[in-house]
């Protein structure tokens, strides 16, 4: 079954999903779903060894993929990297990574498409541009808006270094002030650079630039994550 989004919804031994139809298509975000560990390879839960008998049943967490009894794989918690239509269960370790990258999706995903402003610095030269900076609707592209205009796709980006200031021992008074983004020309083995500064001079949003700055983070984060699975 297919949506007019370009999508499909397949049943796995997991669950629902809502996955697009094109492998190219899918975001960089996402994950695979994990192997399970066959039944027969775990007679005991993988968490606290108690043994599996016809009264305490086994059940396979839905990120991990590994058996645990119900006591401690009792969660059901949504996990929209792998693109479940409904929460799943998952074991108390994933439940907790999950729920944390809720706030990606239910918040800093939001941020990163509605878009901040700053100076543009490409490669080595000395002339930077104020453009608008935004994610697009599909996560695949970061796009680059001003008098010229860049798409860099998210899958080629190599490093994400957050600019900061005000650096103190805790770490408590710095903000994000910019970022050093470094991604390969598709299709090549060129590595370019960017870097974007938030405005002094102009009459912009330094909050809305740091929130944008701390999404984009964590965004890497998730990208990295993605990549070494």
């Amino acid at each position: 079954m297919s949506g007019r989004d370009g999508k499909k919804l397949v049943r796995s031994p997991s669950g629902l999903r809502m996955v697009p139809e094109s492998r190219a298509a899918r975001s960089p975000f996402g994950l695979e779903e994990p192997p399970w560990v066959p039944d027969k390879e775990c007679p005991r839960c993988m968490q606290c060894s108690t043994k599996f008998d016809f009264i305490t049943r086994k059940h396979h967490c839905r990120r991990c993929g590994k058996c645990f009894c119900d006591k401690c794989c009792s969660k059901k918690v949504p996990l929209p990297r792998m693109c479940f239509v409904d929460p799943v269960r998952q074991c108390a370790e994933c439940a907790l990574i999950s729920q944390k990258e809720t706030e990606f999706y239910d918040k800093q995903l939001k941020v990163l498409m509605n878009g901040a402003t700053f100076f543009v610095t490409p490669g080595t030269s000395e002339k930077s541009e104020m453009m608008v900076c935004r994610l697009s609707n599909n996560q695949r592209y970061l796009f680059l808006d001003g008098e010229s205009h860049y798409e860099v796709d998210i899958a080629q980006i190599s490093t994400v270094q957050i600019l900061t200031e005000g650096f103190t021992p805790g770490g408590g008074n710095t903000r994000a002030t910019g970022m050093l983004l470094e991604y390969k020309v598709p299709g090549t083995e060129e590595l370019k650079q960017m870097k974007f500064t938030a405005g002094e001079d102009f009459n912009s949003n330094k909050k809305l630039s740091a929130t944008w700055l701390a999404a984009m983070h964590k965004a890497a984060k998730l990208l990295y994550e993605s990549r070494d699975q």
